[in-house]
């Protein structure tokens, strides 16, 4: 036979005295994002003595997000409840000198038989040139998009001696 009994996973969480005086100062602010303020919420709610699925069903979220919240508050702090770590991310494809030498060629004169620079000429040139090892043509939009450039639309491409 199952018998259910509640955890202590499951028991209301008691906030410090700072820790709820700084969650009412970030939910009267309103200078966090809208992730942030609902885990200040879900925290504050907590408190008061609401279950998960109260929680859950007042802030338009799922129980396990309370849960969650709740056992990062228990295990590791407050601003580790609020808060999200940082991501990873994926490394950059190209690092800054060689982004600095494909700006240098798209600011150039385009190749010989081209009237202007595009996207895919600018990649062949890139490795024809032995700037960069191999890039793609979306690493290559990201760049010139970071440096407000268009090269594609001749005015906006600085040129020394062009008007």
């Amino acid at each position: 036979m199952l018998v259910c009994m509640r955890t202590s996973r499951g028991a209301p969480i008691s906030l410090s005295k700072q820790d709820r005086s700084t969650l009412v100062q970030m939910i009267h602010k309103g200078e966090h994002s809208s992730r942030v303020l609902v885990r200040a919420l879900t925290l504050q709610q907590l408190h008061q003595g609401q279950s998960a699925a109260q929680v859950a069903a007042n802030l338009g979220i799922v129980p396990k997000t309370v849960r969650e919240i709740r056992q990062r508050y228990a295990e590791q702090g407050l601003k580790r409840a609020l808060y999200e770590n940082p991501r990873p991310g994926a490394a950059a494809r190209i690092n800054a000198s060689q982004g600095q030498r494909i700006i240098a060629m798209v600011c150039s004169a385009p190749p010989v038989g081209c009237a202007r620079w595009t996207v895919r000429l600018i990649t062949q040139e890139a490795v024809g040139r032995k700037l960069i090892p191999r890039v793609g043509r979306e690493t290559i939009r990201v760049l010139l998009q970071t440096h407000d450039l268009k090269p594609w639309r001749e005015k906006n491409v600085v040129r020394s001696g062009s008007r």
